[in-house]
């Protein structure tokens, strides 16, 4: 038998199409406080992300992009 994984938003409980979507992540800066990973819909990680910032990606750049 097949399982099928239907994921909801933990914001407006709407469900999140497959290959769509966020994981939108709350680290504090004690650590007693712990991690907070919410699933999110792509429009509502859009609108938190717009109070925030970008962050440059880790690593070295691709042989491509040089």
């Amino acid at each position: 038998m097949a399982r099928k994984s239907v994921f909801v938003s933990d914001l407006s409980s709407a469900e999140i199409p497959e290959g769509k979507g966020a994981t939108v992540t709350v680290s504090f800066t004690d650590a007693r406080k712990g991690t907070i990973v919410l699933d999110v819909t792509d429009a509502e990680g859009e609108k938190l992300g717009e109070k925030g910032r970008r962050r440059a990606r880790r690593g070295r750049r691709a042989k491509a992009e040089r």
